[in-house]
C-alpha cells in the first residue's frame, strides 16, 4: 500500500464522520418517518431514501474504520469485504441520484406550480426513490463481479477491493467511467440546470417572500457544495483511472470526501423541510430544558 496514504487520517476522519453523521441522521430518519406515516410530501419521501441511504452507510462504517486501523489491510471474511464495499459506493449513488430527484421536485414546484400540485402524488417519489436505489445497485453490484468471479484464486489477497489483475482491471476501468458519466455528472447537471432556474424564477417574482428565497438558494448551495465537495472529486479519480489504466493513489482521500456527505445533508434537509427544521428545533429545545409552552411558540414560528 502507497506510503502517500496516511492511515490516521483516514481514521480520524472516519470517527468524526461517525460521531457526527449517525446522530444527524438519526434525528432525519425520526422526522421523516413520522411524516411520511401521516401526510408525506414528495420531497418528504425523497429525503427519507436519502437519509436511509446515509444511515446504511454509516451502520457499515465501523468496518472502514477497522481497516484503516490495520494499516488498509483486511483480516475479516472476504464476503464482507465485498459486501462493505458494495453498500458503501451504493449509498454514494444512490444519494446522488436522490438529490438530483430532489432539485427536479424543486424546480417542477417553481416552474409549474399548478400542474405540480395536481401531480403531486407520493407515489411518483416512491417510483424514483425505488429506480435510484435498483440502479445503483445494480451499477455496484459489479463488486461482487470483481472479486470473486475476476479474482485469480492463486493470488493471496489481504486488502479489499484493491490491487486489482490485470483480467480485472479491463473491466472495472470502463465501469468506472460510466460511473462518472452516468452516475456523476448527468447528475450534478441535472441539480444545477433545477436549482439555477428555481431562483431565477423565485427572484423574478417580487411577491415572493424573502425568506423562500433564503432558502431556495441555502438548498441549491448545499446541494451544489455535497456534489462538487463530496463526489465530484471522488469520481473525478474514475476518469483519471480510466486515462492511466489504473486508480490514483489520491483515490482514497477523495472517497474521504464522499464519507463528509453524511454530514452535510442535513444542511439540505434543513432548507428543503419544514418537518426537518421543526423536529430539529425541539429537540435543541428540549436538551435546554425550556418549557413545553415554549417548545411549542418557537417550533410554530419557525414552521414555513
Amino acid at each position: 500500500m502507497s506510503k502517500l496514504i496516511n492511515v490516521k487520517v483516514l481514521l480520524a476522519s472516519y470517527i468524526l464522520t461517525f460521531l457526527v453523521g449517525l446522530p444527524a441522521n438519526i434525528l432525519a430518519f425520526y422526522a421523516f418517518s413520522r411524516k411520511a406515516r401521516d401526510n408525506p410530501t414528495p420531497t418528504d419521501i425523497l429525503l427519507l431514501n436519502l437519509t436511509s441511504s446515509d444511515l446504511l452507510f454509516l451502520l457499515f462504517l465501523p468496518l472502514k474504520m477497522y481497516e484503516a486501523s490495520q494499516g488498509l489491510h483486511w483480516y475479516l471474511p472476504h464476503f464482507l469485504c465485498s459486501l462493505t464495499s458494495f453498500v458503501f459506493f451504493t449509498t454514494i449513488y444512490t444519494s446522488i441520484l436522490l438529490l438530483a430527484a430532489v432539485s427536479v421536485d424543486r424546480f417542477l414546484a417553481v416552474a409549474f406550480p399548478i400542474p405540480y400540485r395536481q401531480l403531486r402524488k407520493p407515489r411518483y417519489a416512491i417510483c424514483a426513490s425505488a429506480f435510484a436505489w435498483f440502479f445503483s445497485a445494480a451499477h455496484c453490484s459489479i463488486v461482487f463481479v470483481a472479486e470473486h468471479l475476476l479474482a485469480n484464486a492463486s493470488i493471496t489477497k489481504n486488502v479489499c477491493y484493491e490491487n486489482f489483475t490485470a483480467e480485472q482491471r479491463r473491466i472495472l476501468v470502463p465501469v468506472r467511467l460510466e460511473f462518472f458519466v452516468v452516475l456523476c455528472v448527468l447528475p450534478l447537471l441535472v441539480c444545477v440546470f433545477c436549482y439555477i432556474n428555481c431562483i431565477r424564477i423565485l427572484y423574478s417574482q417580487p411577491r415572493i417572500l424573502p425568506e423562500r428565497k433564503r432558502k431556495a438558494i441555502g438548498m441549491a448551495v448545499g446541494t451544489l457544495t455535497v456534489f462538487l465537495f463530496c463526489f465530484l472529486p471522488y469520481n473525478s479519480a474514475h476518469l483519471v483511472g480510466f486515462l492511466y489504466d489504473n486508480s490514483p493513489d489520491w483515490r482514497y482521500y477523495t472517497l474521504l470526501l464522499s464519507t463528509l456527505n453524511t454530514c452535510l445533508d442535513p444542511i439540505i434537509f434543513y432548507f428543503s423541510s419544514s418537518t426537518f427544521r421543526n423536529t430539529t428545533k425541539v429537540s435543541v429545545f428540549k436538551m435546554l430544558r425550556l418549557p413545553r409552552r415554549e417548545i411549542l411558540r418557537k417550533s410554530s414560528q419557525g414552521s414555513d
